[in-house]
């Protein structure tokens, strides 16, 4: 690990233990994230993306566990570290925004209450330094009236405001990394962009690197440094955003960018849509072979054997048999 990198995941494997056997929504995932960047991870629903985040933050509950693999963020293993230890890091050096904020606060609290009792936690400040901080932070998060609204129950607020709350507390102690997982998916489009812009700013702001999960290639386009693509639990590509939309290399990336609608296109009644025939195969279903065959147009009979993980150009990870030689 070098001292550029503030996060690097290494074949990490989370699995379920179910009646039909053992499933692994996560499976051998690698990649780094360097101090100040913007990584998306992408990917259908089902691909592993939100068990890869609730992974980095090792908050996987019974009958899941983190059964391989290294988590270091700032040089230290998270995996190697107590329940104790790793609540220590929780918030402090790794904060998490979730999709639904209404879930994830705290219903019986008031906003800035909930943004204090982070800054008490991991700072050294008093009760009433701490809730001045959390007004600070509802208003550099464009929140109106802060000081009242700290005083707000998260019911009380909108979608978006709830969400810039929650951004406030993932931001409080100017964490080394923040996970979003699709924290803009349930807020209106307008209220989307702003959001979307607010995370990026305070992420530049606080330095911190961000590692953005969505479906969404709009927004990837928008914010993002480097690109990982999951499928059925697996990396199946990796590049800089500007050269992976430029010229995807594995047939999944492909389809994915294709089935975006072109607002440029001219208007014809006989044009329709790209769409990806099928579905991502049941964690029950992954046997050997490339995950994506029944599903891809340019399958061959060596896709019936698992694809290893190459490099066919510098800064470029691709698992498809078509660029090994």
């Amino acid at each position: 690990m070098t001292a550029r990198q503030a996060l690097v995941v290494e074949d990490l494997v989370t699995v379920f233990d179910t009646p039909e056997g053992e499933i692994r929504p996560v499976d051998g995932v690698s990649f780094t994230i360097p101090k100040g960047g913007i990584v998306c991870l992408v990917g259908e629903s089902g691909s592993g993306k939100s068990v890869t985040a609730l992974s980095l933050m090792r908050l996987i509950d019974p009958p899941g566990r983190i059964a391989a693999g290294r988590i270091q963020l700032g040089g230290i293993d998270l995996l190697t570290l107590t329940e104790s230890e790793m609540n220590h890091i929780r918030g402090r050096n790794l904060a998490m925004i979730f999709q639904e904020p209404l879930t994830a606060l705290n219903p019986s609290r008031r906003v800035g209450g909930q943004i204090a009792e982070v800054l008490r936690i991991h700072r050294s400040v008093s009760r009433r330094q701490a809730m001045r901080h959390a007004v600070d932070l509802l208003e550099k998060v464009g929140i109106p009236d802060p000081a009242v609204r700290a005083r707000a129950y998260p019911h009380q607020l909108s979608g978006g405001m709830r969400q810039r709350v929650m951004i406030a507390i993932a931001c409080a102690c100017d964490p080394d990394l923040i996970l979003a997982d699709e924290p803009t998916t349930a807020l209106d489009v307008t209220v989307q962009a702003q959001v979307l812009r607010l995370l990026v700013d305070m992420q530049e702001r606080t330095g911190s690197a961000l590692l953005f999960i969505t479906h969404d290639l709009g927004v990837v386009a928008e914010i993002a440094d480097r690109v990982v693509v999951l499928y059925a639990g697996q990396v199946v590509e990796e590049a800089e955003a500007a050269r992976l939309f430029d010229s995807p290399a594995h047939p999944y990336t492909e389809a994915l960018i294709a089935s975006v609608p072109d607002v440029d296109a001219p208007r014809s009644p006989k044009r329709r849509l790209a769409s990806i025939d099928g579905t991502v195969p049941l964690l029950t279903e992954s046997g050997p072979g490339c995950r994506f065959r029944d599903r891809c147009p340019k399958a061959h009979a060596r896709c019936q054997a698992d694809p290893p993980l190459v490099e066919p150009e510098a800064g470029r990870k691709v698992r498809c048999w078509l660029h090994v030689s």
